[in-house]
C-alpha cells in the first residue's frame, strides 16, 4: 500500500513538472492525462472507487480530449527554445527555490501532527445520487448540460471555419 502511494504520488508530480517545462504543448497535454490518471489511482488507494471512475471518464475522458483538440485546433504544437541566461529562465530558478522554501516549511509544521486514521469509506448510494441530481440539484445539473452544449457548438464552429469556405493558413 505504501510503495503503491508513493510510486502515484511520484506519477503524479513527475507529469505536474511535466505539464509546467515542456515547451510542446501537445506532449504538455499528455502530460496531463497522467497526473489526472494518477490521481484517480490515488482515489482508488483511498477507497473511493467512485470518485476513481468519475475522475477518469469525465477529466481523462472528456476534459483531456477538448484540451487536445483545442490544441490540435489552434496548431500551436511546437515552442521556440528559450536561452540560458534569459529572464524568463531565471524567474525559473526563482520560482524553484521559493517553491522548494514553501515545501520546506509546511513539511516542517505538519510533521509533528498526529494525522487520525480515516474512518472506513462505506459504500457509495448510486441510486440516491442519481435521485438527487434528477431531483434537488436539477437546476445546476440542466445549466452543466447547456455550457456542455454551447462548448461543442463553439468547437464545431471553430473547426468549420469561417463562413464562405475560406480558411486561413
Amino acid at each position: 500500500m505504501t510503495f503503491a502511494l508513493l510510486l502515484l504520488a511520484a506519477m503524479v508530480l513527475a507529469g505536474a513538472v511535466w505539464v509546467v517545462t515542456l515547451r510542446n504543448l501537445f506532449r504538455a497535454a499528455l502530460s496531463l492525462g497522467v497526473v489526472l490518471l494518477g490521481v484517480a489511482g490515488l482515489f482508488l488507494l483511498l477507497e473511493a472507487e467512485f470518485l476513481a471512475f468519475v475522475q477518469i471518464l469525465i477529466y481523462v475522458g472528456a476534459i483531456l480530449t477538448l484540451v487536445v483538440f483545442a490544441i490540435m485546433l489552434t496548431a500551436r504544437l511546437q515552442g521556440t527554445p528559450g536561452t540560458a541566461a534569459s529572464p524568463a529562465s531565471r524567474q525559473r530558478v526563482g520560482g524553484a527555490l521559493a517553491a522548494l522554501a514553501l515545501f520546506a516549511v509546511l513539511a516542517g509544521a505538519t510533521q509533528p501532527l498526529l494525522w487520525p486514521e480515516a474512518p472506513p469509506a462505506g459504500a457509495v448510494p448510486l441510486a440516491a445520487l442519481g435521485q438527487q441530481l434528477v431531483t434537488r440539484l436539477i437546476l445546476p445539473f440542466e445549466v452543466i448540460s447547456l455550457v456542455f452544449v454551447a462548448a461543442i457548438v463553439g468547437a464545431i464552429a471553430i473547426a468549420s471555419g469561417p463562413p464562405g469556405g475560406a480558411r486561413p493558413r
